[in-house]
């Protein structure tokens, strides 16, 4: 079967498999941010209004194919093969994501990425308008650079986002991140392939019926907005342990043949 027919077949049966889910994922992360009815735009609202990992209820298998695992992946961090990967839909221009970008993700990377749970995946979200796709392309482009995560956390840095994400302030943010070549950084983040990255991101987010940032799905279970600490230990935790019993249980059965 030729090579666009393998993806093409891949995409629907994964659009097929998570119907329910993205329901539930849409529902969910309505709350935290979502249109204001008296001017079509996007408004936030308190995040601990989504509900938790519990309400959210359900595993599906489908939305864990959504892990890339790609070695290679400058906007990934963890080992590809841990036995845990959340995949992050996030705007840098959402005052959660960045919430969630400085008071919980640093706690998740020392004690579960660090020691080999836990893998990241980011995905680029923009849906503020037109500041939001240009910093969305920036972090691309720095991470062409391997400087994704530095620019991650400049971007998201205590009053950051109420700077704006111009031209010149990309250039700023690239600096800060230790980005070492800012022409060639400008040029990729206007780049064909920049704007292609970051709609395949964005389409795959729209494709799961996510409304707002940040979403997550972390090993199938999806779970929505900056939520407490506890949620995303939780969650993890529990899918570590799925993961370990399915180990457990392969390895035993390959023991009986």
């Amino acid at each position: 079967m030729p090579k666009n027919d393998n993806k093409k077949s891949r995409n629907i049966a994964i659009g097929a498999g998570v119907a329910v889910a993205a329901v539930l994922l849409g529902v969910a992360s309505y709350t935290a941010t979502k249109p204001d009815d008296s001017t079509g735009t996007v408004k936030e609202e308190a995040a601990g209004a989504a509900p938790s990992v519990e309400e959210q209820a359900g595993v599906y298998p489908e939305l864990e194919k959504l892990a890339r695992r790609d070695a290679e992946d400058p906007l990934a961090q963890g080992r590809a093969d841990a036995p845990v990967v959340m995949v992050e839909y996030a705007d840098f221009k959402c005052g959660f994501c960045g919430k969630f970008a400085r008071d919980t993700e640093p706690g998740l990377v020392k004690k579960y990425v660090d020691e080999g749970t836990l893998r990241i995946e980011w995905r680029n979200f923009p849906i503020f308008g037109e500041d939001s796709e240009r910093a969305a392309r920036g972090a691309w482009a720095a991470g062409e650079q391997g400087r994704f995560w530095q620019f991650h956390e400049a971007a998201y840095a205590e009053g950051s986002k109420e700077k704006g994400f111009g031209d010149a302030r990309l250039k700023e943010l690239a600096k800060d991140a230790g980005v070492k070549d800012v022409d060639r950084f400008v040029s990729d983040a206007d780049s064909d392939a920049a704007k292609a990255a970051v709609k395949k991101d964005q389409e795959e987010a729209y494709g799961l019926g996510a409304t707002s940032t940040p979403s997550f799905v972390i090993n199938g279970r999806p779970v929505s907005g900056a939520q407490p600490d506890q949620v995303f230990d939780q969650a993890i935790e529990a899918a570590a342990k799925s993961a370990k019993d399915a180990k457990d249980a392969k390895g035993r059965k390959e023991a009986d043949k």
